[in-house]
């Protein structure tokens, strides 16, 4: 007869644990009905294809970009007068500093540039149409608010570099007439830099990323989970099949990858490539020349287009109204204004007011897609204006106290006369370009056509074009067309086949 043996420890342990975490699922479930809600959660379906991961892309390099702006913001002095020096403290003298300084920097770039492409491929397939306008306008306000805030963060460092933006656009508020002084002293508090540093910081660090914590769930998560996701052509044929893997374990598991994923590229990066040396461009100098280096994605396209813009004045009763300077702003105003209402425009051109699911392929929108390459062409040229600098003058000064050390050159330095020609021909590009975009992507895609690579025209006469017929018979044994009925006559052109 067999001794009965007591439960080895590990198991003991093992089946207690999963008993008091089923006692207090059934706990909670019986308080809070989780289970009739997170069971059809967890089986919504989602897409499959790589292009939809480019929104959570963004969303994990914003998740990383908290967490590393909450380290900084322990070290960083946000006071003009020691900005500087604590930034200059923070790459140099922390441990893990600089390392830190340029995974924010990096979660910041890949942050707007997932956004961008990420904006790219819902304009060009068309997932803004109804019913998912609302997404569409909630994620423009949330692209103006991550460049504004990303300029801020950029501005407030105290070099000379960030600076000299600071100081253009203060320049750009007392250019506005009656009301300039009034907006300057708004954001700077005085004579620059005056307080803008602690005003940016709290910008920086508080406001905007409070408005885009509420904002980025909701864009991302809630009104996405809410409504249907959007399906490929090359998926579904019908606008109301759903296709794709459940949320668990499928997109779960696909979601932690592209996290992992986007945090390691970013590190990565952030370990090999050195960006935004402060230590260079040395602290602000009021009169010193700036640094000819610019931010990539904060301030380039908006300074390229500067450069291509006249210095044109106007004397209005005793005012100098500075045209140069407002027209770059109002350019990218209109830009984004259009952008918001864009769905209600093409519903109005179009006449559709019916609700999508199915996103269109680039080639079925030819004026679209056409619009779409032409607004990149343009702001391309516009940031080319940034790639080339005068080469400055040889000055000799007077002994003074040292200068900072030199910031590093631009792409492209060449000399004044050379500079001129080229900013000339940009001027031309800028308006030459991108028409020429528009006319060649929209013939490009209505050569392609929605069917087959072909304009349906096109497919139509090759369906109609009567074969070569033998003169008696059809090499078949049957008589040719038009000695026998033919019940395909109607829908063939009387072409037996």
């Amino acid at each position: 007869m067999a001794t009965p043996t007591k439960p080895r420890r590990r198991a003991t342990a093992v089946a207690g644990a999963a008993r008091a975490a089923r006692g207090s699922a059934l706990y909670l479930d019986d308080r809070l009905p989780f289970a009739r809600w997170l069971r059809p959660q967890l089986r919504k379906l989602f897409p499959s294809h790589w292009s939809f991961l480019l929104g959570e892309l963004a969303l994990y390099s914003f998740v990383f970009l908290l967490l590393t702006g909450a380290f900084l913001t322990l070290f960083f002095k946000p006071n003009p007068d020691v900005a500087f020096a604590s930034v200059r403290e923070i790459s140099l003298e922390v441990r893990g500093g600089l390392l830190m300084r340029q995974l924010h920097h990096w979660s910041a770039t890949v942050f707007v540039l997932s956004i961008v492409a990420h904006l790219c491929r819902v304009f060009f397939t068309g997932a803004f149409r109804k019913p998912r306008e609302l997404t569409w306008l909630l994620g423009v306000v949330l692209f103006v608010m991550v460049l504004a805030n990303s300029f801020i963060g950029v501005s407030m460092l105290g070099d000379q570099l960030a600076f000299s933006g600071l100081r253009e656009a203060q320049g750009l508020l007392l250019s506005v007439p009656l009301i300039g002084t009034y907006l300057s002293a708004f954001g700077f508090g005085g004579a620059f830099p005056g307080d803008a540093v602690p005003r940016l910081f709290l910008t920086h660090v508080i406001l905007i990323p409070g408005i885009l914590l509420a904002a980025v769930p909701l864009h991302a998560l809630i009104l996405t989970w809410r409504q249907k996701h959007t399906e490929r052509k090359a998926t579904a044929t019908a606008e109301d099949k759903v296709t794709g893997g459940p949320f668990f374990p499928y997109f779960a598991i696909k979601n932690g990858a592209t996290a992992l994923f986007t945090m390691g590229a970013i590190t990565l990066l952030a370990t090999l490539v050195r960006v935004n040396p402060v230590w260079e461009h040395g602290a602000y100098t009021p009169g010193a020349a700036p640094p000819s280096a610019q931010p990539f994605w904060y301030y380039g396209v908006l300074d390229g287009a500067l450069r291509l813009t006249p210095a044109w004045e106007i004397p209005v009763g005793g005012y100098v109204l500075q045209v140069g300077l407002w027209i770059p702003m109002a350019v990218l105003t209109a830009f984004f204004l259009v952008l918001l209402a864009y769905p209600f425009l093409e519903r109005r051109r179009t006449g559709d007011t019916g609700h999508h699911q199915l996103l269109d392929r680039p080639s079925d929108a030819p004026v679209r897609t056409g619009l779409g390459v032409a607004v990149l062409t343009f702001f391309t040229v516009l940031w080319a204006g940034t790639w080339v600098s005068a080469a400055p003058p040889a000055v000799t000064a007077a002994p003074g106290p040292a200068a900072p050390p030199p910031a590093p050159a631009a792409l492209l330095t060449v000399p004044a006369g050379t500079y001129q020609a080229v900013i000339v021909g940009l001027r031309v590009a800028v308006f030459v370009l991108p028409v020429v975009a528009f006319l060649l992507t929209r013939a490009l895609c209505r050569r392609r056509g929605p069917a087959g690579g072909l304009r349906p025209g096109r497919l139509r006469a090759r369906r109609l074009r009567p074969p070569a017929a033998p003169a008696a018979g059809n090499g078949e044994g049957r008589p040719p067309c038009g000695e026998r009925p033919c019940v395909r006559r109607a829908t063939c052109g009387g072409i037996s086949r």
